[in-house]
């Protein structure tokens, strides 16, 4: 929000420096991002045109004398609205201007202009670089002091505020002024609103009503007949061109005005186009049509507030208005519209015409009931003094019986003084709050009632007055205090105790984490072969592109993707290897989905970066396995793999990851297919998913405990063993991992072929023993070798090697 230092001295006698401003304001919680200081015109001055004669060598070129008092110079000069008595704004040889034709700042020369020398320059808004108009001269008011300095009398220091959505109120000028008169302590000067009333009844002119009240709380309007549609006077065209708004014409111009000055928008029809001078405000028909200013037809629905007279819309309620009713030179009866539209509806159409305007952006946040007839009045009385016209007698005023419209809220001093944690003077938050524009009532159980002003439609509790008593004292007066209990303990929060270091550990592996959105594409669902007719994965309503209209319901469409760009970018000779941490949405019937936390992980590519030290071999499901199971083990699991099948990995290369007893995951090759349809290279893919809550569920807090290392010797043993084929090393090492001296195992042969049964196998092992409180003997070594060696014979049928 721009806030032109000078446009706030209308209603507020500023006499601080505007930095010091600027921060007082940002202390307040209003905050300042910029103090802007528009000028910088050396050499620059009011002048003053006193002849003006036609070029002796150029028909569209005139020869002006102009004055600043002090000198007289010859100035030629082209633009088409210059004439004898204008004050203008004279640049003298010089002077520092942006060039139109360049579009950068030159020094201002004497100029041969077909055969008469230029002693200077009478300078437009894009000269001064204060506007973007370069087809006539900037025209100054007649009481411009001829001869002062253009940066004394143009000169503007504006703050720009970076907001809060919930301080709509300084959107408007007069709110930046009602707060800067509380930090400063300074009445506020109104704007007029007074007006003469015409003998014309507004119910002889205009009919009104509003049949969808929910939308529109309130709904005020005046007539103006005998309006003279022109220009406005160039001291609001200045302060609109100051806030960054554009002239239009004087009627136009002054709902804008008023828009920026008391935050309320208004727009005006011209009551001789609607039909039957009938105004409702109504929900829209189903395929109804309306061309709005910018002269797109757009259709309708009954989502959208319309503006209509008798026969059809004429404007969409709070967002733009209709060509079909629209101010024009010939105009001279204006039906003047002040509402309270919907804020969630207002936004909700907006957006589904992408039309933000200026006005939407205040509507979306909710004005007060009480603004409308406030601002209704002030702009009547601008165009009356402006346009001219008579305003007919009374004001169009539909009201829901259930807006308040002298909202009031209840303070108590022993909640303050619990909320701040300090005591205040009662006088002295009366006089805030009184600062603030409210009016004040003490009531007999030690507390008061504020009545809440039309501007500050974001106070509604308690709370909310302590907020503002607060930051206009200071919030350097709240005094420091230990708080009176012990900071609790954290709670115990596993799933992200999990997943951070479920991210450390796979990046201590080589992995580098990525993050998509979690809105996919059903192509992409197919793509990857995990769509199923069983399992619909849940449509957005509004989706923010085609590839983004579903919940993902699984992460490796996301993750293969990645790999896509990555590969992309890389070189074939570059491993890669990334990871997803992520929510997935799996849909349940008549309910909300079920949302997982998952982590998928893939790698492709050389096993390592190029380097004659070591070979180009390519990364395989051991290499994955390897680094799965290092997670894993670090995170207190010892996990199993077992053969499985799944729609997106290849049979015979598919495994599922179990870890007691419950399935955490699944690991495997990327079937080509799928490498083909996602544009990767034509190298073998490996991807792994792990779900976290069974990983929970399999880890338990037991896990988690830190065991000590013993500072006692391994005892090492080697065991060769024969068993059938189908029993796999893993059911051995978990055999083997039941007796507690147990630490480590390694398999370091697998053998099948001649010198052993038909249908066996030979697994040949290193065994690592050790206690945690005393060096072993031989005799403990051999006594749990012996133990160990009958269960395997008895659960698994392995038996010891013998040749």
């Amino acid at each position: 929000m721009l806030v032109p230092v000078s446009w706030l001295n209308e209603y507020i006698d500023i006499d601080i420096n505007p930095n010091d401003l600027a921060h007082r304001l940002t202390m307040a919680g209003i905050e300042v991002g910029e103090v802007i200081v528009r000028g910088g015109w050396d050499n620059c001055y009011v002048g003053h045109v006193l002849e003006v004669n036609k070029h002796p060598n150029a028909d569209r070129l005139n020869l002006c004398k102009v004055t600043t008092n002090n000198q007289e110079v010859e100035i030629v000069c082209g633009a088409p609205n210059v004439s004898a008595g204008q004050n203008i704004c004279f640049a003298e040889v010089g002077a520092t201007l942006h060039s139109p034709r360049t579009g950068q700042k030159e020094i201002l020369k004497p100029a041969n202009i077909r055969g008469v020398t230029s002693q200077g320059m009478i300078c437009s808004e894009l000269e001064l670089g204060i506007g973007d108009s370069h087809e006539g001269i900037v025209v100054l008011p007649e009481d411009a002091p001829i001869g002062m300095p253009l940066d004394d009398y143009l000169g503007e220091t504006i703050l720009d505020l970076e907001l809060t959505p919930n301080r709509v109120d300084c959107l408007s000028l007069l709110g930046v002024a009602h707060e800067i008169g509380a930090i400063l302590k300074k009445p506020i000067k109104e704007p007029s609103s007074s007006y003469i009333e015409s003998s014309d009844s507004i119910d002889t002119m205009v009919s009104a009503e509003v049949s969808d009240k929910d939308l529109c709380c309130r709904y005020t309007g005046s007539v103006i007949t005998g309006v003279a549609i022109g220009e406005s006077p160039e001291w609001i065209k200045e302060r609109l061109s100051k806030v960054g708004v554009r002239s239009i014409n004087n009627v136009v111009d002054i709902t804008n005005y008023v828009m920026m000055e008391y935050n309320q928008p208004l727009h005006a029809f011209d009551l001789d186009k609607v039909q039957n001078q009938t105004i409702i405000v109504r929900r829209a028909q189903q395929g109804e049509e309306l061309t709005t200013l910018d002269g797109v037809t757009r259709k309708l629905t009954p989502d959208n507030l319309v503006i209509a007279d008798s026969q059809s819309p004429i404007g969409l309620g709070g967002v733009i208005g209709g060509q079909n009713s629209e101010i024009e030179n010939t105009t001279s009866t204006i039906f003047l519209e002040s509402a309270t539209f919907n804020n969630y509806n207002n936004r909700s159409t907006a957006e589904s015409f992408q039309l933000r305007t200026e006005a939407t952006l205040r509507f979306e946040k909710g004005l007060s009931p009480q603004l409308a007839p406030i601002a209704l009045r002030r702009a009547c009385s601008l165009i009356q003094e402006i346009a001219g016209g008579q305003v007919c007698q009374g004001i169009i005023d539909i009201n829901s019986v259930e807006n308040d419209l002298n909202p009031t809220v209840d303070l108590n001093m022993k909640r303050l003084q619990q909320v701040l944690g300090m005591e205040l003077n009662q006088d002295l938050i009366i006089d805030v709050l009184t600062s603030l524009g409210m009016d004040i009532q003490r009531t007999k159980a030690d507390g008061i009632t504020a009545s809440i002003p039309y501007w500050r439609n974001d106070i509604h509790i308690e709370e909310d007055l302590i907020e503002e008593i607060i930051r206009i004292i200071g919030y350097d007066e709240v005094p420091t205090i230990p708080i009176a209990t012990p900071i609790p303990h954290r709670p115990d929060t596993p799933l992200i105790d999990l997943k951070t270091n479920i991210r450390t550990l796979l990046s201590s592996v080589g992995f580098q984490e990525t993050i998509s959105y979690p809105l996919i594409s059903l192509e992409s669902l197919e793509n990857a072969n995990q769509l199923t007719v069983n399992q619909q994965p849940i449509h957005v309503a509004n989706p923010m592109s085609v590839g983004q209209e579903y919940l993902r319901t699984t992460l490796r469409p996301s993750i293969v993707q990645t790999l896509g760009y990555n590969q992309l970018y890389s070189n074939s000779d570059t491993p890669l290897k990334l990871f997803e941490l992520g929510r997935i949405f799996i849909p349940r019937e008549n309910n909300l989905p079920q949302e997982k936390e998952m982590v998928s992980g893939i790698v492709t590519g050389p096993r390592s970066e190029p380097s004659w030290l070591v070979g180009s071999e390519f990364m395989d499901f051991y290499d994955l396995k390897g680094m799965v199971h290092a997670t894993l083990e670090s995170l207190g699991l010892q996990e199993t793999y077992e053969p499985s099948t799944d729609t997106g990995l290849q049979d015979g290369k598919c495994a599922s990851i179990l870890s007691n007893g419950i399935r955490i995951g699944v690991i495997g090759e990327l079937l080509p297919e799928i490498r083909t349809k996602f544009d990767l290279r034509d190298t073998a893919v490996f991807l792994f998913d792990l779900d976290l809550e069974a990983i929970i569920d399999s880890l338990g807090y037991a896990n988690w405990n830190f065991r000590t290392l013993s500072r006692f010797p391994l005892a090492t043993r080697d065991l060769a063993l024969i068993m059938p084929t189908h029993i796999s090393a893993q059911s051995v090492i978990q055999t083997l991992h039941r007796n507690k001296l147990v630490t480590k195992i390694e398999i370091f042969d697998v053998y099948s072929g001649e010198n052993i049964p038909k249908d066996t196998k030979s697994l040949a092992l290193h065994l690592y023993f050790q206690s945690p409180d005393h060096t072993l003997t031989s005799d403990e070594v051999n006594k749990a070798l012996k133990g160990i060696l009958i269960n395997l014979e008895k659960d698994l049928g392995a038996v010891l090697r013998s040749i």
